[in-house]
């Protein structure tokens, strides 16, 4: 029996209890061409709160981004953090969260990232954010597409007026969905060539905490499975005209170079078997 079992049923169950309405919304999302769903008190709240406090409050191991892009810190070192940070982690990689994730959004064969080579830890500080993006579309090997984020939010009492907000953008990011980063809330959403997200910055002197886990599949978004391929590629706010025009010019160069170069390939990651 997986180590991870009391953690991914309290998930399954909750997803299971909610399966018909996560259905309907993820087929009519409102206010964004992203198909997503959220889900409320994923577990119960003494549980995510254990899983709070396993943090590193000192950022520990934490690989720090600064850059015109975004400001936060990542980690996908486990082998760093507690028993409770890595069943929080791999629980979504259960494969009953896999499949039933995979009958509400209709995608089919999902995989986890088992190397976390997107997924793990984020911290974001007073002033941390992420502008306007769409994720890199494959796996380190490039095999696989990115098909969906699931990003659980673990900060008690984080309301919207500290920033540090999830945002899902319409396709020409002129007007987001604001979706609170609310204690013990999961939200799940569609990766493709135009599902632009962010984060507001944070405003508040409390770290907001965040588990994420990604999904690939070696089936194309796109209609007809048609090929595609791009880094992580990032515009600026409706209000920032610079950063619009010098992310079209930077995404244009990055995305040149790592298809010259296959930048990604071979990138050592540690996962739980290594620890």
């Amino acid at each position: 029996m997986s180590k991870n079992t009391s953690v991914s049923n309290f998930i399954y169950n909750k997803i299971l209890l909610n399966k018909a309405s996560l259905i309907k919304d993820w087929n009519a999302p409102k206010q964004t061409n992203t198909k997503h769903i959220i889900i409320d008190n994923l577990l119960p709240d003494e549980l995510c709160t254990e899983i709070y406090d396993s943090f590193p409050k000192d950022s520990e191991g934490f690989h720090v981004r600064r850059t015109f892009r975004e400001r936060k810190k990542t980690s996908a070192n486990m082998s760093l953090y507690s028993k409770k940070i890595n069943e929080a982690i791999y629980a979504f990689q259960d494969d009953k969260i896999l499949n039933i994730i995979s009958e509400i959004t209709g995608i089919k064969s999902l995989e986890p990232d088992k190397k976390l080579y997107a997924g793990g830890l984020s911290i974001m500080d007073r002033g941390d954010f992420l502008n306007p993006h769409i994720d890199n579309s494959h796996d380190i090997k490039r095999e696989k597409y990115r098909r969906l984020n699931l990003l659980y939010y673990v900060t008690p009492k984080w309301a919207i007026e500290n920033g540090g907000n999830f945002e899902l953008w319409d396709a020409d990011v002129k007007c987001p969905k604001t979706i609170v980063a609310k204690f013990n809330t999961l939200v799940v959403m569609e990766t493709t060539q135009d599902s632009w997200h962010s984060v507001s910055k944070v405003l508040t002197t409390r770290p907001r905490y965040c588990v994420s886990n990604y999904y690939f599949s070696k089936n194309s978004p796109n209609k007809n499975n048609n090929k595609y391929f791009h880094v992580t590629s990032f515009t600026g706010r409706p209000d920032e005209n610079l950063k619009r025009v010098y992310g079209t010019i930077d995404n244009y160069f990055r995305n040149k170079i790592s298809k010259m170069l296959k930048i990604g390939r071979g990138k050592k990651l540690i996962n739980r078997e290594e620890k």
